[in-house]
């Protein structure tokens, strides 16, 4: 079973991404010293919120005939038409990802001993997986010459989008660690808990 956070997502898409933008427009502590509690709160908030969007992203890929109209063939039955919905997948995460950068940025720098390589650590995985993403959308844009190439095109960009889960679970969980107030924060912060949670539905 997943997670609600994952349906809520499903559910709701555009809209909950405008409203996280504008609750990280009203909370910048870009470049201030904040808590490691504010810290991971606003961190792990954003990070929590774009791996709910992948989730959905991820689930509308592997079954997109639940979103054709009653009566109407689904589009998804080639390798084609699947590499269409991969595309537009990928468009959805290459804006839920610079939003979550924007969150990232805004959350500030926690006032811990490490506190400083930590932001970093996130911020650079952040950026790097806009440039990552970006480059599979690109990918994706070069018409296939055989099945086989758009079956790799396919993959490759599948791939791309599984990538990014793993590697944001594994670099913030690594942050946290980083200093023991940190740590404390990652286990009785409640956006950490309900990342934690989402993580052990899967």
């Amino acid at each position: 079973m997943r997670g609600p956070l994952v349906w809520i997502v499903a559910g709701v898409g555009v809209v909950l991404v405008l409203v996280v933008t504008a609750m990280i427009g009203n909370r910048d502590e870009s470049g201030e010293t904040v808590t490691a509690g504010e810290w991971a709160q606003s961190e792990f908030g954003a990070v929590g919120t774009w791996r709910g969007e992948f989730e959905a992203i991820l689930e509308d890929i592997r079954t997109p005939s639940a979103n054709s109209t009653a009566g109407e063939e689904p589009q998804s039955e080639t390798p084609q038409g699947r590499t269409g919905f991969v595309r537009k997948g990928l468009e959805r995460g290459v804006q839920a990802t610079k939003t979550m950068v924007e969150g990232i940025d805004n959350a500030g720098v926690p006032d811990t001993e490490n506190g400083e390589d930590a932001a970093n650590d996130v911020s650079t995985w952040a950026e790097r997986t806009v440039g990552d993403l970006e480059d599979a959308q690109d990918s994706l844009d070069e018409e296939a010459d055989s099945l086989e190439e758009a079956i790799d095109q396919f993959k490759n960009a599948t791939g791309t989008i599984g990538g990014a889960l793993v590697s944001g679970t594994q670099t913030i969980t690594d942050a946290a660690q980083l200093d023991p107030a940190l740590a404390a924060a990652f286990r009785d912060t409640s956006t950490c808990q309900q990342l934690r949670e989402e993580r052990g539905s899967r």
